[in-house]
């Protein structure tokens, strides 16, 4: 069973930045598509990236496109995401699904494996 495991949250000032990474301890996530949710209190789950296994396509929600990255370091067997131009309202529980068939989903439920998050804080 596949396991995943986030990390590199913290609190971050507005207008910083924070790199969070996926991993996992079984498997290789290079064979899986792998995307990053997160929920706030209060507020419905969010899926903001994915990459595919297939090409590693990536894809991105309007609300962090332009300031977030995603990217496979292949030799760490890691998933991690680039967040740029942090805003307070980035402040969320962040995690990582994967989906064994290497495609992309729209909502956790759809992937086959996801871990407990990692939570984000911007705020000065």
């Amino acid at each position: 069973q596949v396991q995943l495991v986030e990390s590199g949250g913290g609190l971050v000032l507005p207008g910083g930045s924070q790199t969070l990474s996926c991993a996992t301890t079984h498997g290789t996530l290079e064979y899986y598509a792998i995307g990053w949710f997160r929920q706030a209190p209060g507020k419905e789950r969010e899926e903001i990236s994915c990459v595919s296994s297939m090409d590693d396509t990536a894809v991105y929600s309007d609300s962090v496109k332009g300031r977030f990255t995603i990217s496979r370091d292949k030799v760490k067997n890691t998933v991690t995401l680039q967040m740029n131009r942090l805003k307070p309202e980035d402040s969320a529980t962040y995690s990582c699904a994967a989906d064994l068939w290497g495609e992309c989903k729209s909502t956790l439920q759809q992937y086959d494996f996801w871990g407990q998050g990692t939570q984000v804080t911007v705020s000065s």
